[in-house]
């Protein structure tokens, strides 16, 4: 699924080509993927001028001059393809601007969505609502952490994927930045002092940063922009290296919890 790297390296992608520019045709291609697709999104974006595009953890943002906010989440395996050379059978949405440059949104699987949202009440469309901060704002940091995990008896590793604690991480980076942290994914997260939470959250930053500049991770379907792929996954440490040594001399082991796989370093990740 893409994360948060990959969704905020889409939006850098379609910047260049939404910003600033009308929307001459927008064309929803079913009435569904993951939730119905609204009924008017044609109607409300048609003529439209795009003023902003962003990122909320793992959902894009793109914001236009009638105060509406068109929100997108990539799902398992959507992608936007710019000036496509031919239409593919899973374009679900079509867009052209004034300028001639167009954007399919593609989902094979069909797990993301689409919705319309007034942009000055972002903060309530309903799955921000209670998110964390963002882990590359400034109020996140290792005094943040120290606070909202205090008293928590839950793996450190199912905390920093809770939305409510922070918003946007997933299992790869996840997995990367405790690594990086040395500290164990299994570490009940109210033990953690406040010194190596303020690590992680050093971590957190450096690997989420890095991977941005890589594109992102390309494990399956994911793909920017312009076609290309993210190679962030050429610098895993410990994530899909199962049995592969650790630069510390370990090994890198793999555990599932509740159908989802942690990869970690037992030697070095102790704390």
């Amino acid at each position: 699924m893409p994360e948060l790297p990959e969704v905020e390296t889409t939006v850098r992608g379609l910047t260049p080509v939404l910003a600033g520019q009308r929307l001459t045709h927008v064309e929803p291609r079913r009435a569904d993927l993951r939730k119905a697709i609204p009924v008017d999104l044609r109607q409300r974006l048609t003529g439209a001028m795009v003023t902003a595009l962003g990122r909320r953890a793992k959902y894009g943002l793109i914001d236009t001059d009638r105060g509406d906010t068109l929100i997108f989440h990539l799902g398992m395996s959507g992608r936007w393809r710019v000036d496509p050379a031919e239409r593919l059978a899973h374009d679900h949405l079509l867009i052209e601007t004034g300028e001639g440059r167009s954007l399919a949104l593609n989902d094979a699987r069909r797990f993301g969505f689409l919705d319309l949202w007034e942009t000055a009440a972002i903060d309530a469309y309903p799955p921000f609502a209670a998110m964390g901060p963002e882990p590359l704002g400034e109020g996140f940091t290792g005094a943040y952490l120290h606070d909202a995990l205090q008293g928590r008896a839950a793996p450190i590793k199912a905390m920093l994927l809770d939305q409510r604690i922070v918003a946007g991480l997933g299992n790869i980076y996840v997995c990367e930045a405790l690594h990086v942290a040395r500290i164990s994914p299994t570490r009940p997260a109210g033990q953690i002092s406040a010194k190596r939470l303020e690590a992680l959250a050093v971590a957190v930053r450096d690997v989420l940063l890095a991977a941005i500049e890589a594109g992102g991770s390309t494990l399956r379907d994911y793909a920017r922009p312009d076609g290309e792929l993210g190679y962030f996954s050429k610098q895993f440490l410990v994530y899909g290296r199962e049995g592969e040594p650790c630069a510390c001399g370990g090994t890198v082991q793999r555990r599932v919890d509740s159908g989802r796989s942690t990869f970690y370093c037992p030697k070095c990740q102790r704390g």
